[in-house]
């Protein structure tokens, strides 16, 4: 059982990793105007029984499901200057009962806990001017471990990961159109992740790619993000519970959204996304709906 509530904190933080609520006008190197903003609210969920291992195999787990209520917004400070934010409101995180295959004994009973999640407040600074063809920008992230860690009897369940952390990442892209009612753009990203409270150190990358149709009323987006660990924190045997809480992990993922603007300014967005490969990571796909406030127009 200790064995089994190790794992399960290691794997449960990160399907939360695997979709942030972004859509076509939130993120890449765009900065919003100043006095303007983009809101989002999205429902985010994922239930999966199996996982990859440390060793990139994968193997079953007791069901466990993860929901997750975001809030998204930036404001434009400046024309060059954003502030982000980026949290999750409500959270929770459940597991079933674990039964015993050869007799059909409940071994663990099933729980869950509902609480806040973490939230991340980003500054976002473009380096290039409003004219430039292939605008640059640079953000700095503030993970705020504001989520529960160790809940439940076993001690297994989380809506965070209980660490401080820090992410610069680079954002650059290029806007173009393909005729008078279809614009489209591309953008790529590199970050680093400095951790706490014994967390490896973490390389991120992405690159994205969009198409507006119908004078850019439904824009569909195509998205692979990674994660690769410095594999530097302290080890699972000799620190606490909260700091082997997804030590490690790393995955590349793809995800697919679609956002639809209902009028000029409010919207409806989907998305669904997985990992292909990865470590100590859930093994299934995530999806999204959410609505969203767009006052950049």
């Amino acid at each position: 059982m200790v064995i089994l509530s190790k794992l399960m904190k290691q794997v449960s933080f990160l399907v939360c990793l695997m979709v942030l609520p972004l859509s076509v006008k939130a993120g890449g190197p765009w900065t919003q105007e100043k006095g303007k903003a983009y809101l989002k609210l999205s429902e985010w969920w994922m239930v999966f029984d199996q996982h990859y291992t440390d060793e990139g195999l994968i193997d079953p787990n007791v069901t466990t499901g993860i929901f997750n209520t975001f809030l998204y917004a930036e404001y434009g400070v400046t024309d060059r200057f954003t502030t982000i934010f980026n949290g999750a409101i409500f959270s929770r995180n459940y597991m079933n009962n674990l039964v015993s295959g050869t007799t059909g004994q409940v071994l663990v009973e099933g729980e869950a806990v509902n609480a806040m999640g973490d939230i991340d407040l980003g500054l976002k600074y473009r380096l290039t001017g409003k004219e430039s063809s292939i605008p640059i920008s640079a953000t700095l992230f503030f993970g705020l471990p504001t989520g529960v860690t160790g809940a439940g009897k076993q001690g297994n369940l989380q809506t965070g990961d209980g660490e401080f952390n820090q992410i610069l990442q680079l954002d650059a892209g290029k806007g173009f159109s393909f005729g008078p009612k279809t614009a489209g753009y591309v953008s790529l990203n590199v970050g680093f992740n400095n951790r706490s409270n014994g967390f490896s150190e973490e390389f991120r990358y992405g690159i994205e790619y969009g198409t507006g149709f119908f004078n850019q009323k439904l824009w569909l987006i195509a998205r692979l993000f990674g994660i690769e660990s410095f594999k530097n924190g302290a080890t699972a045997e000799n620190i606490s519970s909260t700091s082997i809480f997804a030590n490690n992990a790393e995955y590349t993922s793809i995800s697919l959204e679609c956002n639809y603007y209902i009028s000029s300014k409010v919207g409806v967005s989907a998305s669904a996304a997985g990992a292909f490969r990865g470590e100590i990571i859930a093994a299934a796909p995530s999806y999204s709906l959410g609505v969203f406030l767009d006052l950049s127009k």
